[in-house]
């Protein structure tokens, strides 16, 4: 079976990769722009296809999907001070693979949404996935959507494994407000055996949030990754307000910051995600928070990469 992953050299491509190896997969092609990140890649799976392109942009690498049984649609700008990243990467990009499924009679799509689709937020990450769900359920391709809620593991450029490393670094540690802002958390390893299981089944027409199981405040969170990677850091709480000031600040200086002020807005508005038996419907075992954090910060040999934003 050839599997075609756009978008696949960031955090769940990369892990999904070796998991499907692990299964047996082995006609796997990644088609992907960010360079460093696909050098990694190569680096670590010599033996799969790996195109470098802009898939917000037509080119040659549409020619990659002729004879693919499924394609695992994975790109997303996922934080940026520029709006039009997001609707180059999170919907034009879309639009293309979606004529190249069409133009090579690709019959199935796992298409990876996000649980902020079912948010108020109206940040351009929300927005533009929003659409996005749109254009794929408007395709008439035969299609599953999974909505996951914020993952973690290894390769994690953003979100905790940035946590860690800027924990590793700095002898102060921010919090915003009292840090009980209630997240849940999903590890990338039971998120890829989720995609697996709707390979190997092939579910069409269904649209499902994937939430990590266990609900956690961020100060808690921060709490157990600072103990499970011995670090020093000392926690300060910082007022809200004071706290999105330094992030508009550091904004000024850097294009591409890892954590914007419409991303603190999001973590203190608290959202709730509907949980599902998605360990009984995709049979797949959930991994308990601090087992998945050792996996992903000690235990992985994977642990030590680290992804460019």
């Amino acid at each position: 079976m050839k599997i075609i992953l756009p978008g696949g050299a960031g955090l769940v491509g990369q892990n999904l990769i070796i998991q499907l190896k692990h299964n047996g997969y082995k006609d796997i092609t990644v088609i992907d722009k960010h360079q460093s990140n696909v050098d990694i890649l190569k680096g670590l799976h010599p033996d799969i296809n790996i195109i470098t392109a802009d898939l917000g942009e037509n080119g040659k690498w549409n020619e990659a999907f002729k004879g693919a049984e499924v394609v695992i649609m994975l790109q997303a700008q996922i934080g940026s001070n520029q709006s039009d990243l997001f609707y180059q990467n999170n919907i034009e990009s879309t639009h293309n693979v979606l004529n190249s499924m069409k133009s090579y009679s690709v019959p199935y799509l796992v298409h990876i949404s996000s649980s902020v689709v079912e948010t108020m937020s109206e940040d351009d990450y929300t927005k533009t996935k929003k659409i996005q769900e749109e254009i794929v359920l408007k395709s008439g391709i035969d299609s599953v959507i999974l909505r996951p809620s914020l993952m973690f593991g290894s390769f994690d450029r953003k979100h905790l494994g940035w946590l860690a490393r800027f924990m590793k670094k700095t002898p102060v540690f921010p919090i915003p407000g009292n840090g009980k802002f209630m997240r849940q958390p999903l590890f990338v390893n039971d998120f890829c055996n989720i995609i697996i299981s709707c390979i190997n089944k092939k579910i069409v027409d269904k649209t499902y949030n994937i939430t990590g199981l266990q609900k956690i405040d961020y100060i808690d969170i921060i709490l157990n990754i600072k103990s499970m990677i011995n670090s020093k850091t000392v926690l300060i709480k910082i007022p809200y307000k004071l706290f999105y000031v330094l992030l508009w600040f550091w904004a000024l200086f850097d294009n591409n910051p890892p954590f914007t002020t419409k991303q603190l807005a999001s973590l203190v508005k608290n959202d709730e995600f509907e949980i599902i038996d998605w360990q009984n419907i995709f049979k797949v075992s959930s991994t308990p928070f601090i087992d998945a954090i050792e996996e992903t910060f000690i235990d992985s040999k994977y642990s030590k990469i680290t992804l460019d934003f």
